[in-house]
């Protein structure tokens, strides 16, 4: 009987000698378990690190692309001095850098008041002021690339007065001879 016991022991997993010959049964098919699982987990790290490289490789280019959009040629400009001169406060309107054509304009505005702008040429450089309801008297002058153009002056309650002068229109530019 002896014979049938020794079969059990080694096919058994479940005992434990000291000489480790027990759980060879187990032991045997459990590297090709961990071997398959490893393979897995090795299979999901490549996937993962090649779309963390995906990514990564797209934000790059998105840094890093550099051919935007051709940014607009500058408008050539002139240096325009407005100045109003007078007593207390009034609305002030005028043509600064805006190729729109738009109008700055400040409210309350405490005189004596100067302010020096570029405008685009081909636009007429103008400074308008209107007195407030207290009235009084405040005169405008305009000056292109330091000539004085044009001078004007407002009276009486919500009093107006606008300066206005000429600016050449911009001479094109061939930029592609070669």
């Amino acid at each position: 009987m002896s014979t049938t016991e020794t079969p059990k022991a080694t096919a058994g997993a479940e005992n434990d000698d000291a000489s480790g010959t027990a759980g060879t049964a187990e032991s045997a098919g459990a590297p090709a378990v961990v071997t398959a699982a490893r393979k897995a987990d090795r299979g999901a790290i490549a996937i993962a690190a090649g779309l963390l490289l995906a990514c990564a490789g797209l934000v790059g280019y998105g840094i890093l692309n550099t051919q935007d959009e051709p940014k607009p040629r500058a408008v050539p400009t002139a240096e325009v001095t407005y100045e109003v001169q007078g007593e207390g406060t009034v609305e002030i309107s005028y043509l600064s850098r805006n190729e729109d054509g738009d109008a700055t304009v400040e409210s309350g505005v405490e005189l004596p008041w100067k302010k020096t702008v570029q405008v685009p040429l081909g636009k007429d450089p103008s400074v308008n002021i209107v007195l407030g309801p207290k009235g009084g008297r405040a005169g405008c002058t305009l000056a292109i690339q330091g000539e004085h153009v044009q001078r004007a002056t407002a009276y009486g309650k919500f009093g107006r007065a606008t300066c206005t002068g000429t600016l050449p229109a911009p001479t094109p530019t061939n930029e592609s001879t070669n």
